[in-house]
Protein backbone atom coordinates (compact mmCIF):
# COMPACT_ATOMS: atom_id res chain seq x y z
CA UNK A 1 0.00 0.00 0.00
CA UNK A 2 1.34 3.79 -0.90
CA UNK A 3 2.38 5.36 2.02
CA UNK A 4 0.63 9.05 2.91
CA UNK A 5 2.96 11.32 1.28
CA UNK A 6 5.27 14.15 2.42
CA UNK A 7 3.89 17.44 2.66
CA UNK A 8 5.75 20.12 0.92
CA UNK A 9 9.35 21.58 2.46
CA UNK A 10 9.16 24.32 4.93
CA UNK A 11 10.67 27.61 4.25
CA UNK A 12 14.42 27.19 3.05
CA UNK A 13 15.77 28.02 6.45
CA UNK A 14 13.70 25.72 8.33
CA UNK A 15 14.23 22.56 5.71
CA UNK A 16 17.77 23.24 5.92
CA UNK A 17 18.13 22.45 9.40
CA UNK A 18 15.77 19.69 8.94
CA UNK A 19 17.57 17.76 6.42
CA UNK A 20 20.75 17.83 9.05
CA UNK A 21 18.50 16.69 11.74
CA UNK A 22 16.72 13.91 9.74
CA UNK A 23 19.93 12.58 7.81
CA UNK A 24 19.93 8.75 9.03
CA UNK A 25 23.29 7.45 9.72
CA UNK A 26 24.01 4.27 8.37
CA UNK A 27 25.18 -4.69 -10.02
CA UNK A 28 25.77 -4.87 -13.18
CA UNK A 29 28.21 -3.01 -15.77
CA UNK A 30 25.92 -0.69 -17.32
CA UNK A 31 27.31 0.70 -21.10
CA UNK A 32 29.08 4.26 -20.80
CA UNK A 33 27.47 6.07 -24.03
CA UNK A 34 29.30 9.28 -23.56
CA UNK A 35 31.66 10.63 -20.18
CA UNK A 36 34.32 11.64 -18.93
CA UNK A 37 35.67 10.96 -15.31
CA UNK A 38 34.50 13.00 -12.29
CA UNK A 39 36.28 12.51 -9.09
CA UNK A 40 34.16 12.50 -5.85
CA UNK A 41 35.87 11.59 -2.55
CA UNK A 42 36.32 7.89 -1.83
CA UNK A 43 35.76 8.55 1.81
CA UNK A 44 32.80 5.81 2.55
CA UNK A 45 32.60 7.57 5.98
CA UNK A 46 31.76 11.21 4.68
CA UNK A 47 29.70 10.46 1.76
CA UNK A 48 26.05 11.82 2.88
CA UNK A 49 23.35 10.70 0.22
CA UNK A 50 20.45 12.89 -0.82
CA UNK A 51 17.64 11.23 -2.70
CA UNK A 52 14.38 13.13 -4.27
CA UNK A 53 12.08 10.50 -5.11
CA UNK A 54 9.56 11.34 -7.81
CA UNK A 55 5.58 11.19 -7.32
CA UNK A 56 4.64 7.80 -5.07
CA UNK A 57 7.45 8.33 -3.27
CA UNK A 58 9.34 4.77 -1.14
CA UNK A 59 6.17 2.68 -1.02
CA UNK A 60 5.13 3.09 -4.59
CA UNK A 61 5.72 -1.10 -4.75
CA UNK A 62 7.41 -0.20 -8.36
CA UNK A 63 10.01 2.42 -9.80
CA UNK A 64 10.54 4.72 -6.78
CA UNK A 65 10.62 1.08 -4.22
CA UNK A 66 13.42 0.21 -6.95
CA UNK A 67 15.39 3.07 -6.61
CA UNK A 68 15.06 2.53 -3.09
CA UNK A 69 16.44 -0.71 -3.15
CA UNK A 70 19.42 0.30 -4.80
CA UNK A 71 20.09 2.96 -1.89
CA UNK A 72 19.56 0.52 0.68
CA UNK A 73 22.15 -1.77 -0.07
CA UNK A 74 24.64 0.86 -0.67
CA UNK A 75 24.04 2.49 2.70
CA UNK A 76 24.32 -1.01 4.41
CA UNK A 77 27.50 -1.83 2.70
CA UNK A 78 28.95 1.45 2.55
CA UNK A 79 28.31 2.59 5.35
CA UNK A 80 26.65 6.09 4.09
CA UNK A 81 24.43 8.85 5.50
CA UNK A 82 21.37 9.29 3.58
CA UNK A 83 18.42 11.81 3.36
CA UNK A 84 15.23 10.96 1.11
CA UNK A 85 12.92 13.43 0.16
CA UNK A 86 9.71 13.26 -1.58
CA UNK A 87 7.71 15.27 -4.00
CA UNK A 88 3.94 16.05 -3.98
CA UNK A 89 1.75 16.34 -6.49
CA UNK A 90 1.52 19.32 -8.60
CA UNK A 91 4.37 20.75 -7.47
CA UNK A 92 6.29 23.31 -9.66
CA UNK A 93 9.81 22.95 -10.97
CA UNK A 94 10.89 25.77 -8.26
CA UNK A 95 9.59 23.17 -5.76
CA UNK A 96 12.28 20.54 -7.08
CA UNK A 97 14.69 22.74 -7.24
CA UNK A 98 14.79 23.64 -3.71
CA UNK A 99 14.22 20.07 -2.42
CA UNK A 100 17.97 19.91 -4.73
CA UNK A 101 19.34 23.24 -3.44
CA UNK A 102 18.46 22.47 0.16
CA UNK A 103 20.06 19.30 -0.11
CA UNK A 104 23.36 20.49 -1.85
CA UNK A 105 23.65 23.33 0.44
CA UNK A 106 23.62 21.19 3.55
CA UNK A 107 26.20 19.05 2.44
CA UNK A 108 24.90 16.10 0.64
CA UNK A 109 27.26 14.64 -2.23
CA UNK A 110 26.25 12.94 -4.51
CA UNK A 111 22.18 13.60 -4.92
CA UNK A 112 20.13 11.41 -7.10
CA UNK A 113 16.76 12.72 -8.81
CA UNK A 114 15.01 9.80 -9.26
CA UNK A 115 12.18 10.33 -12.82
CA UNK A 116 12.61 12.80 -15.70
CA UNK A 117 10.26 14.83 -13.89
CA UNK A 118 13.65 16.97 -12.29
CA UNK A 119 15.66 17.18 -15.36
CA UNK A 120 15.70 20.90 -15.82
CA UNK A 121 15.76 21.05 -11.50
CA UNK A 122 19.28 19.10 -12.08
CA UNK A 123 20.77 21.26 -14.96
CA UNK A 124 20.43 24.27 -13.30
CA UNK A 125 20.97 23.07 -9.51
CA UNK A 126 24.36 20.90 -10.61
CA UNK A 127 25.33 24.23 -12.17
CA UNK A 128 25.45 25.99 -8.81
CA UNK A 129 26.95 23.33 -7.26
CA UNK A 130 29.99 22.38 -9.48
CA UNK A 131 31.25 20.43 -6.84
CA UNK A 132 28.42 18.24 -6.23
CA UNK A 133 27.63 15.15 -8.35
CA UNK A 134 24.27 14.74 -9.17
CA UNK A 135 22.83 11.74 -11.20
CA UNK A 136 19.47 11.36 -12.46
CA UNK A 137 16.77 8.75 -13.61
CA UNK A 138 15.19 8.28 -16.73
CA UNK A 139 16.86 11.51 -18.14
CA UNK A 140 19.47 12.24 -20.80
CA UNK A 141 18.86 16.59 -20.87
CA UNK A 142 20.04 17.31 -17.85
CA UNK A 143 23.50 17.37 -18.74
CA UNK A 144 26.58 18.89 -17.07
CA UNK A 145 30.18 17.83 -16.29
CA UNK A 146 29.04 16.50 -12.73
CA UNK A 147 25.74 15.14 -13.88
CA UNK A 148 25.61 11.35 -14.38
CA UNK A 149 22.28 10.33 -16.46
CA UNK A 150 21.61 6.54 -15.52
CA UNK A 151 19.16 5.64 -18.54
CA UNK A 152 17.25 2.34 -19.45
CA UNK A 153 16.32 0.69 -22.36
CA UNK A 154 12.57 -0.33 -21.49
CA UNK A 155 11.37 -0.96 -24.95
CA UNK A 156 13.59 -4.06 -25.01
CA UNK A 157 12.48 -5.51 -21.60
CA UNK A 158 8.77 -4.06 -22.32
CA UNK A 159 9.21 -6.01 -25.87
CA UNK A 160 9.71 -9.43 -23.76
CA UNK A 161 6.76 -8.59 -21.77
CA UNK A 162 4.82 -7.93 -24.92
CA UNK A 163 5.65 -11.16 -26.10
CA UNK A 164 4.43 -13.44 -22.69
CA UNK A 165 1.13 -11.30 -23.18
CA UNK A 166 0.29 -12.76 -27.19
CA UNK A 167 1.90 -16.21 -25.85
CA UNK A 168 -0.25 -16.51 -22.55
CA UNK A 169 -3.67 -15.10 -23.77
CA UNK A 170 -5.97 -16.73 -24.82
CA UNK A 171 -8.61 -14.26 -26.26
CA UNK A 172 -6.45 -12.40 -28.51
CA UNK A 173 -6.41 -9.27 -26.72
CA UNK A 174 -3.68 -7.62 -24.79
CA UNK A 175 -4.01 -4.35 -23.20
CA UNK A 176 -1.62 -1.44 -21.40
CA UNK A 177 -1.91 1.16 -19.34
CA UNK A 178 0.22 4.05 -19.39
CA UNK A 179 0.75 6.48 -16.07
CA UNK A 180 1.61 9.59 -18.01
CA UNK A 181 1.76 9.95 -22.32
CA UNK A 182 4.97 11.23 -22.32
CA UNK A 183 8.45 10.15 -24.22
CA UNK A 184 9.95 7.70 -21.65
CA UNK A 185 6.02 5.68 -21.02
CA UNK A 186 5.24 5.14 -24.26
CA UNK A 187 8.95 3.37 -25.16
CA UNK A 188 7.36 0.81 -22.99
CA UNK A 189 3.93 0.91 -24.80
CA UNK A 190 6.20 1.07 -28.42
CA UNK A 191 8.01 -2.55 -26.91
CA UNK A 192 4.95 -4.47 -25.41
CA UNK A 193 3.35 -3.80 -28.69
CA UNK A 194 6.25 -4.47 -30.76
CA UNK A 195 6.60 -8.30 -28.53
CA UNK A 196 2.68 -8.78 -28.98
CA UNK A 197 2.85 -8.70 -32.61
CA UNK A 198 6.06 -10.28 -32.82
CA UNK A 199 4.12 -13.50 -31.54
CA UNK A 200 0.83 -12.43 -33.02
CA UNK A 201 0.72 -10.15 -35.74
CA UNK A 202 -2.96 -9.60 -35.64
CA UNK A 203 -3.25 -9.62 -31.62
CA UNK A 204 -5.93 -7.02 -30.40
CA UNK A 205 -4.19 -4.57 -28.23
CA UNK A 206 -6.17 -1.42 -25.63
CA UNK A 207 -3.70 1.30 -24.74
CA UNK A 208 -5.06 3.84 -22.37
CA UNK A 209 -2.95 6.46 -20.66
CA UNK A 210 -4.21 7.87 -17.31
CA UNK A 211 -3.41 11.54 -17.70
CA UNK A 212 -1.40 14.07 -19.90
CA UNK A 213 1.37 16.34 -19.10
CA UNK A 214 1.33 18.94 -17.40
CA UNK A 215 -1.05 16.32 -15.34
CA UNK A 216 1.63 13.64 -13.79
CA UNK A 217 -1.40 12.20 -11.35
CA UNK A 218 -1.61 9.58 -13.68
CA UNK A 219 1.49 8.25 -11.81
CA UNK A 220 0.01 7.84 -8.33
CA UNK A 221 -3.88 7.08 -8.49
CA UNK A 222 -4.73 3.38 -8.17
CA UNK A 223 -8.89 4.31 -8.84
CA UNK A 224 -7.96 5.48 -12.07
CA UNK A 225 -5.62 2.69 -12.82
CA UNK A 226 -8.47 -0.15 -12.15
CA UNK A 227 -10.95 1.97 -14.34
CA UNK A 228 -9.08 1.52 -17.42
CA UNK A 229 -7.87 -1.81 -16.61
CA UNK A 230 -11.61 -2.90 -15.73
CA UNK A 231 -12.79 -1.52 -19.26
CA UNK A 232 -9.91 -3.28 -20.82
CA UNK A 233 -11.06 -6.50 -20.00
CA UNK A 234 -14.53 -6.06 -20.19
CA UNK A 235 -13.99 -5.36 -23.56
CA UNK A 236 -12.21 -8.46 -24.35
CA UNK A 237 -8.35 -8.54 -22.98
CA UNK A 238 -7.06 -11.40 -20.69
CA UNK A 239 -3.62 -9.39 -19.99
CA UNK A 240 -2.57 -6.11 -19.22
CA UNK A 241 0.54 -4.93 -18.86
CA UNK A 242 0.78 -1.49 -16.70
CA UNK A 243 3.47 1.21 -16.74
CA UNK A 244 1.95 3.74 -14.63
CA UNK A 245 3.94 3.36 -11.03
CA UNK A 246 1.08 3.60 -7.99
CA UNK A 247 -1.81 3.89 -9.88
CA UNK A 248 -0.40 -0.04 -11.03
CA UNK A 249 -2.12 -1.35 -8.16
CA UNK A 250 -5.34 -0.48 -9.53
CA UNK A 251 -4.78 -2.82 -12.48
CA UNK A 252 -3.75 -5.06 -10.44
CA UNK A 253 -6.72 -5.32 -8.55
CA UNK A 254 -9.22 -5.12 -11.91
CA UNK A 255 -6.90 -8.05 -12.92
CA UNK A 256 -8.38 -10.14 -9.85
CA UNK A 257 -11.80 -8.91 -9.64
CA UNK A 258 -12.12 -9.76 -13.94
CA UNK A 259 -10.56 -13.36 -13.21
CA UNK A 260 -7.92 -12.18 -15.45
CA UNK A 261 -4.07 -11.73 -15.79
CA UNK A 262 -2.09 -8.81 -15.64
CA UNK A 263 1.71 -8.10 -15.94
CA UNK A 264 3.80 -5.53 -13.67
CA UNK A 265 6.88 -2.92 -14.21
CA UNK A 266 9.84 -2.01 -12.57
CA UNK A 267 9.93 -4.02 -10.06
CA UNK A 268 9.68 -7.82 -9.62
CA UNK A 269 5.40 -6.91 -8.55
CA UNK A 270 4.61 -10.27 -8.09
CA UNK A 271 6.93 -10.31 -4.57
CA UNK A 272 6.28 -6.46 -3.50
CA UNK A 273 2.39 -5.97 -4.77
CA UNK A 274 -0.54 -6.61 -1.95
CA UNK A 275 -0.57 -10.10 -1.19
CA UNK A 276 -4.31 -9.94 -2.16
CA UNK A 277 -3.56 -9.49 -6.07
CA UNK A 278 -0.37 -10.69 -6.10
CA UNK A 279 -1.30 -14.08 -7.95
CA UNK A 280 -2.63 -12.11 -11.16
CA UNK A 281 0.68 -11.18 -12.00
CA UNK A 282 2.24 -13.48 -14.45
CA UNK A 283 5.59 -11.34 -14.93
CA UNK A 284 6.63 -8.45 -14.59
CA UNK A 285 9.37 -5.95 -16.51
CA UNK A 286 12.42 -5.36 -14.57
CA UNK A 287 14.13 -2.26 -14.60
CA UNK A 288 17.15 -2.48 -12.56
CA UNK A 289 17.22 0.85 -11.22
CA UNK A 290 18.44 -0.76 -8.27
CA UNK A 291 21.62 -2.31 -10.10
CA UNK A 292 21.98 1.57 -11.32
CA UNK A 293 21.86 3.17 -8.21
CA UNK A 294 23.93 0.90 -6.41
CA UNK A 295 26.35 0.86 -8.61
CA UNK A 296 26.11 4.84 -9.53
CA UNK A 297 26.82 4.92 -5.43
CA UNK A 298 29.37 2.36 -5.45
CA UNK A 299 31.39 4.53 -7.60
CA UNK A 300 31.26 7.37 -6.16
CA UNK A 301 32.48 5.86 -3.29
CA UNK A 302 35.64 5.12 -5.32
CA UNK A 303 35.92 7.86 -6.84
CA UNK A 304 35.26 6.45 -9.97
CA UNK A 305 31.71 8.88 -10.74
CA UNK A 306 31.60 9.15 -14.77
CA UNK A 307 29.44 11.67 -16.13
CA UNK A 308 27.22 11.91 -19.39
CA UNK A 309 24.54 9.03 -20.05
CA UNK A 310 24.83 5.17 -18.68
CA UNK A 311 22.55 3.06 -20.24
CA UNK A 312 21.31 0.29 -18.73
CA UNK A 313 20.06 -2.28 -21.86
CA UNK A 314 19.23 -5.66 -22.30
CA UNK A 315 23.23 -6.69 -22.80
CA UNK A 316 24.33 -4.56 -19.71
CA UNK A 317 21.47 -6.84 -17.66
CA UNK A 318 19.67 -3.40 -17.03
CA UNK A 319 15.98 -4.89 -18.21
CA UNK A 320 14.71 -8.12 -17.84
CA UNK A 321 11.76 -10.33 -17.53
CA UNK A 322 10.70 -11.72 -13.82
CA UNK A 323 9.97 -15.54 -13.24
CA UNK A 324 8.77 -15.38 -9.80
CA UNK A 325 5.69 -17.91 -9.04
CA UNK A 326 6.59 -19.51 -12.36
CA UNK A 327 3.66 -18.64 -14.03
CA UNK A 328 5.57 -17.95 -17.64
CA UNK A 329 8.03 -21.37 -16.85
CA UNK A 330 5.92 -22.90 -19.43
CA UNK A 331 7.25 -19.83 -22.16
CA UNK A 332 10.59 -19.42 -20.90
CA UNK A 333 12.49 -20.68 -23.34
CA UNK A 334 10.73 -18.85 -26.31
CA UNK A 335 11.02 -15.58 -24.09
CA UNK A 336 14.85 -16.05 -23.97
CA UNK A 337 15.22 -16.86 -27.13
CA UNK A 338 13.61 -13.37 -28.30
CA UNK A 339 16.05 -11.95 -25.96
CA UNK A 340 18.97 -13.34 -27.50
CA UNK A 341 18.18 -11.98 -30.54
CA UNK A 342 17.69 -8.41 -29.04
CA UNK A 343 21.18 -8.52 -27.16
CA UNK A 344 22.68 -10.19 -30.61
CA UNK A 345 20.83 -7.55 -32.61
CA UNK A 346 18.45 -9.87 -34.56
CA UNK A 347 16.12 -7.97 -33.53
CA UNK A 348 16.16 -4.35 -32.94
CA UNK A 349 12.92 -2.74 -30.66
CA UNK A 350 11.84 0.52 -31.84
CA UNK A 351 11.43 3.16 -28.41
CA UNK A 352 8.47 5.00 -30.33
CA UNK A 353 5.10 3.72 -30.92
Amino acid sequence: MLRNRVSKLAAATAAGAMLMAAAACGGSDAKTETGASASSEPAAAKAKVGLAYDIGGRGDQSFNDAAAAGLDKAKAEFGLETNELETTPGETDAQKEERLRLLASTGFNPIIAVGFAYSGSVKKVAAEFPDVKFAIIDDADATGPNVSNLVFAEEQGSFLVGAAAALKSKKGSVGFVGGVEVPLIQKFEAGFVAGAKAVKSDIKIQTKYLSQPPDFTGFNDPAKGKTAAQGMYDAGADVVYQAAGGSGGGVFEAAKDAGAMAIGVDSDQAKTADKAVADVIITSMLKKIDVAVYDYLKNFVAGDVKSGELRYDLKAGGVDFSTTGGKVDDIKSQLDEYKNKIINGEITVSATP
